[in-house]
C-alpha cells in the first residue's frame, strides 16, 4: 500500500543512518562524513561514504537511505523494511483504506484456512490412513525431522474429507473454495487435493498462501498445485522461500531448482538456500525475488532437454534484466539427474564440488546459444554471429552490454579461426591466428600481454589493478588474474618466485606459463627495463585496445566525482590527474604511462 510522504520523512528523521549502517558496516570519521568498507562488494580499502541523510559507494555504485539500505542488506520487501524501522522508531504505520482493509481481512482468513489445512494433513500423515506416502517419502530419503520442517502431510483419499475434519474449527466450505483446497462438483463443493502428499507453500516470511501435491500411485498429472487465489501467484511464488530466505543471510548460495523434492533434498544435506518455482519457468517476478536475495544465484535444473528449455528461457528472461550486480550461475547436470536424485547418490560433499564449479551466465550463455545450431554455412555462421549481437545488444546497461558482446564475439572468432563451425566447442584460449588478424584478435594479444607482464612483474598490479579489471578475458587467462589478484591482496613480497608457489598451489602455474609463452612471441622483455618503464610499456599496451577511451572515460569521471566530494584528499587528486593524461594520451595517440 502507499504510505503518506510525510510518515516515510518522519521515519527516516527518527533513524539515524550512522548509527543504523554501524551495527553492521565499521565506520570512521573522514572529515564531515564516514565512511566504511561497502558491506555489497568485497573490498579492502574503504569507499563506502555515510552521510547525513544517505549513503553512497564510489566502488561500486550502491546508494540509498534508511529504508533501502536495510532492504538491500536483509532481503526485506520496503513494506517490511519499513514496519521494522518504524517499531524501532516508535512510530505506528498508517492504517490502509477500508477496502485495503477489507482485502487485507480476507487475506488473513485464507491464511488461516490454510494454516488449520497444514496442521491437519500432518496429522493424517502420521496416522495409519498415512502410512504409504509416509514410507515413501522415508523411502526418499527424507527424515521425519525434514517432513515435520517443512510441513508435510496426506491429504486423505475421499472427496469431501477435508471439509469434515476443518467442520469443527468453525471452517465452511466456501472458505476452502476461496483458499483453493475446495471447487465446486457436480453436486457441491468437492476437495481439490485427494490421494496426495501434501507439500506447503509460504510466502516469503513463512505464511501459508497455497499447497502443492504429489499423487499416489500412477495417476495423472504427477503434481498440482493450488489455483490463483488471493494470496496465491504462481508467477511470484516460490517454494521453499522462507528458509532459503534465513540461510542465504547466513552466507549460503542460492540455489533455483525444478521441484519441491529438490528443494528438500538439498536442504536436508546442507544446502539450505533452494528455491523452486512451481509448475512454471522462471518469471521475471521470480528473478526480482531471488535478485532481492543474492546478487548471483545458482540456475541448477534438471539435466534432461525439459531442464535445459527451461534453462535457456531463464536467460532470455535475464537479459532485460541483467547489471553490474545482478547476475546468474547455472549448473548443469548429468542426463536424466535432478538434484534431488544426485545428492542421495554422491552425497552433499560431490554435490558442493559441482556447485563450486558453476559457471557465470557470460560463460554458459554461448553454449546454450550455440546448441543445436548448425554453423558450417557462411550463412548459417552469419546468421548466428547476428544473434550474438541481438542477445547481447538487449541487456540494458550499455557498458555490460558490450562486454558480454565482445565476450561472444571473442568466442565466435575463437572457433571460426579453429575451424569449428558445427556444433558449440570450446576454443583453445591460445590458438595461433590463420590469415589476417582481426581488431578482436588484437585486443586478445594485448590484454594477454598485460597479463604476462604482471605474472613477470607482480609489484605493478597494485597501480593498474582497477584498470585491468575491466579487461574482458577468456579462460584461463581470466580464472589466473582472479588468482594474481589474491596473491597481490595477501602477499607480504610481490616478487615473481612467490607468485608461482601461490599459482601452483592452485594448480595454475602450467596456464601461467602458457601465457607468458604465447606473449613471448609478440614481446621479448628487456630483463634490464626499470619499474617505470615496465609500467609506461603496460600502459602504451593498454592504450592501444580499441575501447580504452571509453574505459578511461569513465575512471576519469569516476575519480572526478570523488574527488569534488573530498577535495582535501591528496591521493584522490593525484588519481584523477594520472587518468586525465591516460585519457590524452588514448585521444591523441600517444604512448607511455603518467607519472605518479
Amino acid at each position: 500500500m502507499a504510505l503518506p510522504p510525510n510518515f516515510l520523512d518522519e521515519l527516516r528523521a527518527r533513524t539515524p543512518i550512522r548509527a543504523l549502517i554501524g551495527r553492521s558496516v565499521k565506520l570512521a570519521r573522514s572529515g564531515r562524513e564516514t565512511k566504511g568498507c561497502c558491506p555489497f562488494h568485497g573490498e579492502k580499502t574503504p569507499s563506502f561514504y555515510v552521510y547525513d541523510d544517505h549513503f553512497h559507494c564510489f566502488g561500486c555504485g550502491e546508494h540509498g537511505d534508511v529504508i533501502t539500505f536495510v532492504m538491500k542488506t536483509t532481503g526485506a520487501s520496503f513494506m517490511e523494511a519499513v514496519e521494522n524501522l518504524a517499531g524501532e522508531a516508535g512510530l505506528e504505520v498508517p492504517k490502509a483504506s477500508p477496502q485495503a482493509a477489507q482485502a487485507e481481512a480476507r487475506r488473513a482468513d485464507i491464511a488461516e484456512v490454510l494454516e488449520a489445512a497444514k496442521k491437519l494433513y500432518q496429522i493424517w500423515l502420521f496416522e495409519p490412513q498415512g502410512k504409504a506416502a509416509l514410507d515413501y517419502l522415508r523411502g526418499r530419503g527424507l527424515s521425519d525431522e525434514t517432513i515435520r520442517k517443512f510441513g508435510i502431510g496426506w491429504s486423505g483419499e475421499g472427496r469431501s474429507v477435508l471439509a469434515a475434519g476443518l467442520r469443527g474449527q468453525g471452517i465452511k466450505p466456501e472458505q476452502l473454495v476461496e483458499a483453493g483446497l475446495m471447487k465446486q462438483g457436480d453436486h457441491g463443493p468437492v476437495d481439490m487435493f485427494f490421494s496426495r502428499v501434501m507439500f506447503p507453500i509460504t510466502d516469503r516470511r513463512g505464511g501459508m498462501i497455497s499447497f502443492g501435491g504429489r499423487i499416489m500411485g500412477d495417476g495423472q498429472p504427477k503434481y498440482v498445485n493450488g489455483p490463483e487465489t488471493a494470496v496465491f501467484s504462481k508467477r511470484r511464488a516460490l517454494y521453499g522461500l522462507n528458509f532459503a530466505r534465513d540461510a542465504v543471510r547466513k552466507g549460503t548460495a542460492l540455489i533455483v531448482v525444478e521441484g519441491y523434492m529438490d528443494v528438500i533434498a538439498l536442504a536436508q544435506a546442507g544446502f539450505g538456500g533452494a528455491v523452486a518455482p512451481l509448475g512454471t519457468a522462471l518469471t521475471e517476478e521470480h528473478l526480482d525475488e531471488i535478485w532481492r536475495l543474492s546478487p548471483e544465484p545458482v540456475i541448477c535444473f534438471d539435466g534432461d532437454s525439459a531442464g535445459r528449455r527451461a534453462a535457456l528461457k531463464t536467460v532470455d528472461i535475464a537479459l532485460a534484466a541483467l547489471a553490474p550486480d545482478k547476475s546468474l550461475k547455472f549448473l548443469s547436470l548429468p542426463e536424466k539427474e535432478d538434484p534431488d536424485s544426485l545428492v542421495r547418490r554422491e552425497g552433499a560433499g560431490a554435490f558442493k564440488v559441482r556447485l563450486e564449479s558453476a559457471k557465470p551466465i557470460s560463460a554458459a550463455l554461448y553454449d546454450m546459444l550455440a546448441d543445436g545450431q548448425a554453423r558450417m554455412t557462411p550463412e548459417a555462421r552469419a546468421g548466428f554471429r547476428q544473434r550474438l549481437i541481438e542477445v547481447s545488444g538487449r541487456i540494458p546497461d550499455k557498458g555490460l552490454a558490450s562486454e558480454y558482446r565482445a565476450m561472444l564475439l571473442d568466442r565466435f572468432f575463437a572457433e571460426r579461426r579453429n575451424g569449428k563451425g558445427g556444433k558449440a566447442v570450446k576454443p583453445s584460449a591460445f590458438a595461433p591466428a590463420a590469415g589476417p588478424v582481426d581488431a578482436q584478435d588484437s585486443n586478445l594479444r594485448r590484454a594477454r600481454l598485460l597479463l604476462a607482464t604482471l605474472l613477470r612483474y607482480p609489484a605493478l598490479v597494485p597501480d593498474v589493478e582497477e584498470t585491468f579489471a575491466r579487461v574482458a578475458l577468456p579462460q584461463p587467462e581470466a580464472k589466473v588474474r582472479e588468482a594474481l589478484s589474491a596473491f597481490v591482496a595477501g602477499a607480504k613480497h610481490l616478487d615473481t618466485e612467490s607468485l608461482f608457489t601461490h599459482l601452483s598451489q592452485l594448480g595454475l602455474a602450467k596456464e601461467a606459463k602458457l601465457i607468458e609463452a604465447v606473449a613471448a612471441k609478440d614481446h621479448l622483455f628487456d630483463t634490464d627495463a626499470s619499474p617505470s618503464q615496465i609500467a609506461q610499456t603496460w600502459w602504451s599496451w593498454y592504450i592501444l585496445m580499441d575501447f580504452s577511451i571509453d574505459m578511461l572515460r569513465a575512471q576519469r569521471d569516476e575519480h572526478e566525482q570523488f574527488w569534488k566530494a573530498h577535495q582535501d584528499d591528496s591521493a584522490a587528486w593525484t588519481r584523477l590527474v594520472k587518468y586525465n593524461e591516460l585519457l590524452r594520451q588514448a585521444m591523441s595517440g600517444e604512448y607511455g604511462a603518467p607519472d605518479t
